[in-house]
C-alpha cells in the first residue's frame, strides 16, 4: 500500500503540449514526442489538420499515450481548447511554420492548437521550420520579433538541406536540440531570452588530439557536449556564435552557429586568435592538451620494430594565457578549468589559483571524476570572478550551466555600456 507520504513525496510529472504545425518537417514531431516521453514527460500531442496529412493521428497516440485530435470540438464537455492551455507546463510547437507563426503573432484560433497557444499562461517554445525565403520574408520576421517581445521564445531555425533541392536557414532544428532547449525553459523559463543580440561569441569545445604516429593519438576524455551547450544557448540568445571544435564524439552543430573543426591544440590555437580578433566574448572551453610528443613518426609503430622509444612530450601552448594577453578593449573572456581536489586542496582552492593565473573575467569551475562532468550530459559547478563572487551553478543539464554562463556575461557587457 502506498502511504500518504509518499503520494505526497512523489514526483510531479511535467506536462507539455507539443503542437505540430502542417510541414514536412512534422515526421520529426515523431521524435522529439519519442525523446519526451521517454526521460519522463506527460506528453499531449496537439496537431493541425495540415499535420495529419504528414503524421496520422494514430503515430502520435501511440508514441504519446493520449488521445490525439486537432478540432476543439472533439471531446467538447472537458473544454480542450481552454484547459489545454492552462494545465501545461511548457508548450512546444515544432514544427512552425509561417502561417502558424503568423497566426500565433495576431492572436487568430481557428483550431485546437491556435486556441491552446491563446490559453496558455506557461513558457512557450516555437520551432520554426520553412523556406528560406518564407523565414527571410519582412512579414515573418515581423511576426516573430512581435511574438519574442511579448516572451515567446521563437528559437533559431537550422540552415542544411530543405524540401526538393533547395538548402538555406530554414530547417527544422534536430530533435535533440528540440528537446534539450524544452528541458531548460522547463527548468529556467527566461533562459533564452534574447540578450546577446548583436554580439559575436567565439567558443571552443572539445578535446584536442596529439598525434604520436599516423594511428595513434594522447587525448582525454572531453566530449565537447558543454561547449556545445554554450554554443547553442548563445544563438538562442541572438549572438552570432563561431563555435571551434576539436574532437566532440559526431554532436550536431546547433542551430544558427557556424562550426570550425581542429585536431591539435596547435590547430586549435591557431584558428581561436583568428576567430577572436574580432569577437566580443570569448570562451575556452576546449580541453586542451597539455602536452603533445615532440616528435611525430611518419609511419605506424609497430610490435614487430622491437620495443617502442620512449615518448618524449613538449608543452603545448596555454591559449587561454594567450587570448587574455592579445585581448582587445572591452572584449570578455571566460575560462573553464575541470579540476579535482587532494588531501591538501580543494577544487575551489585549486580554482582559484587557475583564475589568478590566466587572468580571464570569469572561470568556469568543474569539479570532475566519478561520473562527473566529461562524458555526461548533465553538470554542475561555480562561477568565480576575480572580484571574489563564487557563485554555485547547481546540478542540471550543461543548457542549464550554459545559461548561467551567458547570464553573467550579458550583465557584464551591460555594464560596461
Amino acid at each position: 500500500m502506498t502511504s500518504a507520504a509518499s503520494d505526497v513525496d512523489a514526483p510531479v510529472t511535467p506536462r507539455i503540449v507539443l503542437g505540430v504545425g502542417g510541414g514536412i518537417a512534422a515526421y520529426k514531431a515523431c521524435e522529439v514526442l519519442r525523446r519526451l516521453t521517454e526521460s519522463g514527460h506527460s506528453v499531449r500531442v496537439v496537431p493541425t489538420e495540415g499535420a495529419l496529412k504528414f503524421v496520422g493521428a494514430a503515430t502520435f497516440e501511440a508514441l504519446s499515450g493520449q488521445v490525439v485530435s486537432a478540432d476543439p470540438f472533439d471531446d467538447v464537455h472537458e473544454v480542450p481548447h481552454v484547459k489545454l492551455g492552462q494545465n501545461a507546463d511548457l508548450v512546444v510547437v515544432a514544427p512552425a511554420t509561417a502561417n502558424l507563426i503568423a497566426k500565433a503573432a495576431h492572436g487568430l484560433a481557428d483550431d485546437l492548437l491556435t486556441n491552446t497557444l491563446l490559453t496558455a499562461r506557461c513558457p512557450v517554445l516555437l520551432v520554426p521550420a520553412m523556406h528560406t525565403e518564407m523565414w527571410e520574408h519582412p512579414a515573418t520576421q515581423h511576426n516573430v520579433q512581435l511574438l519574442r517581445s511579448r516572451g515567446v521564445t521563437v528559437a533559431e531555425p537550422a540552415s542544411g538541406r530543405l524540401t526538393g533541392k533547395d538548402t538555406g536557414k530554414g530547417r527544422l532544428p534536430d530533435p535533440a536540440e528540440i528537446v534539450e532547449l524544452a528541458r531548460l525553459l522547463l527548468v529556467r523559463p527566461d533562459a533564452l531570452r534574447r540578450t546577446l543580440e548583436g554580439v559575436h561569441v567565439a567558443i571552443s569545445a572539445g578535446g584536442t588530439r596529439e598525434p604520436l604516429d599516423p594511428v595513434r593519438f594522447i587525448g582525454n576524455r572531453s566530449s565537447g557536449k558543454q561547449g556545445y551547450a554554450l554554443a547553442r544557448v548563445a544563438a538562442q540568445r541572438g549572438a552570432r556564435v563561431t563555435l571551434v571544435a576539436g574532437n566532440t564524439a559526431d554532436l550536431a552543430t546547433p542551430s544558427g552557429v557556424d562550426l570550425v573543426r581542429v585536431g591539435s591544440a596547435v590547430e586549435l590555437r591557431d584558428v581561436m586568435h583568428k576567430v577572436s580578433a574580432d569577437a566580443d566574448v570569448v570562451v575556452m572551453a576546449a580541453a586542451v592538451a597539455d602536452f603533445r610528443p615532440s616528435s611525430l613518426t611518419g609511419h605506424k609503430i609497430k610490435k614487430t620494430d622491437g620495443d617502442p622509444d620512449p615518448i618524449t612530450l613538449t608543452k603545448n601552448p596555454d591559449i587561454l594565457v594567450e587570448l587574455v594577453s592579445a585581448r582587445r578593449t572591452g572584449q570578455l573572456i571566460v575560462g573553464f578549468a575541470a579540476e579535482t581536489g587532494d588531501e591538501t586542496t580543494s577544487v575551489l582552492d585549486y580554482g582559484r589559483a587557475k583564475l589568478r593565473r590566466k587572468g580571464c573575467d570569469l572561470l568556469v569551475l568543474n569539479a570532475v571524476g566519478d561520473g562527473k562532468a566529461f562524458e555526461q550530459d548533465d553538470n554542475a559547478g561555480w562561477l568565480l570572478s576575480p572580484d571574489g563572487d563564487e557563485t554555485p551553478i547547481p546540478h542540471g543539464p550543461k543548457t542549464q550551466v550554459a545559461s548561467a554562463v551567458w547570464d553573467a556575461v550579458s550583465s557584464r557587457l551591460t555594464d560596461s555600456q
